[in-house]
């Protein structure tokens, strides 16, 4: 039987590579790289990324991946065969744990004595209950009379000359505020007058190929690029690196999505995907049609140099 993260170790030192140097070639974390070559599969993401992880691995350091693959698919239905052969021996353990718990439970005349002791205070909650309502009662009635008193005094005393003033202070108010959302209202027309303007003039244009790896150039940028990624089909891990600085990573389930703000002045960045075949991307709200360049690639990296003008 095939030792897959010893073949794969093997490999890696044949071809000279550190665990730093696979991390920066793959873009794949280091820790998921130490559990692939100690067959510790339980510790990466996904079955899929297991098998994404494994194939990315051997085609860098030159070893085939379908061998790999199909030892692991073996070992994995060995696996579920294991499981279930021991499962009637759990169930079975179990459910006489369960049948000694309840033969060890309270007794009914244990039952019986906490029921007595309840029925024997029962009369005193009764009565502390009914005092309670009474006295909440009494004290709503007498501050409501209050309420409605007080209101009456201070109403006899308004004069019309206060009348007056009110209704000159409320038109100013008015007009004042009318001043304010129509000089607000203008702002963000202008606002968004601006944004469209620059997400219209954006262009993205593939500069670069090689292998996994794609290279973009992304003209007329806004000031501060947003970059939304969103799953559709399945599940996808993805990450983005501003100018060299991990910015965020993350595994996004069917039909969620995720919005990254890149800082101004940001001159590029990279993404990271795991897989891109469900994984859509837009830029400033228009779509980032990376699929167009090899749309039967799984696992690439992208490289988007930005042109601040």
């Amino acid at each position: 039987m095939t030792d897959i993260g010893k073949t794969l170790q093997n490999a890696r030192n044949e071809k000279h590579y550190t665990l730093d140097d696979l991390q920066q070639i793959t873009k794949i974390q280091k820790r998921y790289l130490i559990a692939i070559e100690e067959n510790n599969f339980d510790a990466l993401p996904g079955d899929f990324y297991v098998r994404a992880f494994i194939r990315q691995y051997a085609d860098t350091v030159g070893i085939k991946a379908d061998k790999l693959l199909s030892e692991l698919d073996e070992q994995a239905g060995k696996k579920k065969v294991e499981e279930t052969e021991e499962e009637p021996t759990e169930a079975k353990t179990r459910t006489e744990a369960v049948r000694r718990q309840q033969q060890q439970s309270s007794t009914p005349s244990q039952v019986s004595q906490s029921f007595d002791k309840f029925m024997h205070y029962l009369p005193t909650i009764i009565i502390v209950g009914v005092v309670v309502i009474i006295i909440g009662s009494i004290y709503f009635v007498v501050a409501g009379n209050k309420k409605e008193a007080n209101q009456a005094a201070s109403s006899t005393n308004v004069s019309i000359s206060s009348d007056v003033s009110s209704s000159k202070k409320s038109s100013k108010k008015e007009s004042s505020s009318e001043e304010v959302s129509s000089s607000s209202s203008k702002k963000e027309s202008s606002s968004s007058s601006e944004s469209s303007k620059s997400s219209k003039g954006q262009k993205i244009t593939n500069t670069a190929v090689s292998g996994s790896r794609f290279t973009y150039s992304l003209t007329s940028p806004a000031k501060k690029n947003k970059i939304k990624f969103t799953s559709k089909g399945g599940s996808a891990w993805s990450s983005i690196s501003v100018n060299g600085t991990a910015n965020w990573q993350g595994t996004l389930q069917n039909g969620a999505s995720h919005t990254v703000t890149l800082p101004e002045g940001t001159t590029s960045f990279n993404i990271s995907l795991g897989n891109s075949n469900v994984t859509n991307i837009t830029i400033n709200g228009k779509k980032f049609d990376f699929l167009k360049e090899n749309s039967t690639l799984t696992v690439r990296q992208i490289t988007v140099n930005v042109a601040n003008e």
